[in-house]
């Protein structure tokens, strides 16, 4: 498979090719999604949850989305890298965004994913205009978690619906090549990818967008305790490791390990 880029993104919406994205955190998380054949990464904010154990996405600093993209800089070759722009990392000015973002892709992202709508669009169009490619981000937006009241399917409402259209149009016009679209009704997901020219990514969404994202520890049953609804887990890797460190266990209990394999002795 050959490089992925923005313009791939668009390619695949006008073929209609699936585009499957998952997220990342570490250098062995994005070898794996290189290996699979993923076409695009996105070292999300989420890691503020499945890596830092936070409730929300809200604590996350840039300078974590620094280190994070650089590790899964490391291990990708073909996929589309997208990094995060975390809480308050763009929200003060134009020029605060214009600098978090800038060290975004001087860290390996090839492209910024932003929350928001209307209220980004200035931000956006500046940083397309300076060459920085802008992922948008509709509907369940984490970083505004509070104002929702909890993680909440979003445009429930005839208001509610309008305005994410309204948003859509506006990220695209904006600049936006893409834009994902979180745990909203999927109906409204269809309308939304039928009007916009550019790919949605859905999570959450339904099946009608152009593509999905999931992540990575959510795919993988990494923890049991947390199953969404639109999350599917394709492996069962925490009972898998629970099992393995086990049987480490027992093995060097009762002398089993190490043994002549996994030890050295001196020359003779």
């Amino acid at each position: 498979m050959g490089k992925i880029t923005v313009k791939t993104f668009i390619e695949r919406k006008k073929e209609r090719e699936k585009l499957v994205l998952v997220t990342a955190y570490t250098y062995a998380q994005a070898k794996i999604a290189e290996a699979a054949g993923v076409d695009g990464v996105l070292v999300g904010d989420s890691l503020g949850m499945v890596i830092k154990g936070d409730a929300n996405t809200l604590n996350v600093s840039l300078e974590e989305l620094e280190y994070h993209t650089s590790c899964v800089k490391k291990g990708l070759t073909s996929p589309l890298l997208i990094a995060d722009m975390p809480f308050l990392s763009y929200q003060s000015s134009v020029e605060k965004g214009i600098e978090s973002a800038g060290r975004l892709i001087k860290r390996g992202a090839e492209a910024v994913k932003i929350e928001g709508g209307e209220e980004v669009a200035p931000l956006i169009e500046k940083l397309v205009r300076y060459g920085i490619p802008v992922m948008g981000h509709l509907g369940m937006t984490p970083q505004y978690i509070h104002s929702f009241g909890g993680y909440r399917l979003q445009a429930k409402s005839a208001r509610a619906r309008r305005k994410i259209l309204e948003d859509a149009r506006i990220l695209e016009e904006a600049g936006v090549f893409s834009i994902v679209l979180e745990l909203i009704p999927l109906e409204v997901a269809k309308e939304v990818t039928e009007k916009v020219n550019i790919p949605t990514i859905g999570i959450g969404a339904g099946p009608f967008t152009d593509g999905q994202i999931l992540v990575f520890h959510d795919i993988m049953g990494l923890y049991p305790e947390f199953k969404p609804k639109f999350a599917k887990v394709y492996r069962d890797l925490f009972t898998e490791a629970v099992s393995g460190l086990k049987e480490f266990i027992m093995e060097v209990k009762e002398g089993q390990f190490p043994d002549e394999e996994h030890s050295f002795r001196l020359k003779k």
